[in-house]
């Protein structure tokens, strides 16, 4: 299994580095969409719509993409054997780990704007949407540097 899983190497690399940028694109669109839907009022014709923007971006992006970046990275990391010794890999996983829930957490969001609530600021929206970009930026240099 691991020979084959080696032979296929760089195609599982280009995935996942593939739909993790997707996933990333998604999470740096979605706060967006929520801004713009806080000039609509609940209810309106303008909030459905982007309730359903939000809904299709989370449905056919988002969690898809997520799903793969997981599978893919977790196949990469026992093919070639980084379980075991690198802690580089380790953190990388705990940042990972984290993005997954500040995934969910914006899907939680999402939803409750989608019914009519605003449990978020402009200014808050504003601010987590840079969550996704700090997380990407240590777990780049962990996987280019891997300091330990």
């Amino acid at each position: 299994m691991q020979d084959t899983l080696l032979s296929i190497y760089p195609w599982l690399k280009i995935g996942h580095v593939t739909f993790m940028v997707f996933w990333l694109a998604g999470l740096f669109m979605l706060p967006r969409q929520c801004i713009y839907m806080l000039d609509h009022a609940p209810g309106s014709d303008g909030e459905a719509k982007w309730a359903e923007r939000m809904g299709k971006l989370r449905k056919i992006i988002l969690t898809p993409s997520m799903i793969i970046v997981w599978i893919l990275g977790l196949t990469l990391a026992y093919t070639t054997g980084a379980f075991s010794g690198a802690g580089w890999l380790h953190a990388k996983i705990a940042l990972v780990l984290a993005l997954t829930g500040y995934h969910g957490w914006l899907v939680a969001q999402t939803k409750k704007m989608a019914g009519g609530a605003r449990p978020l600021t402009e200014k808050t929206l504003r601010m987590v949407g840079e969550v996704p970009g700090l997380i990407l930026v240590l777990v780049v240099l962990l996987v280019y540097l891997r300091p330990f």
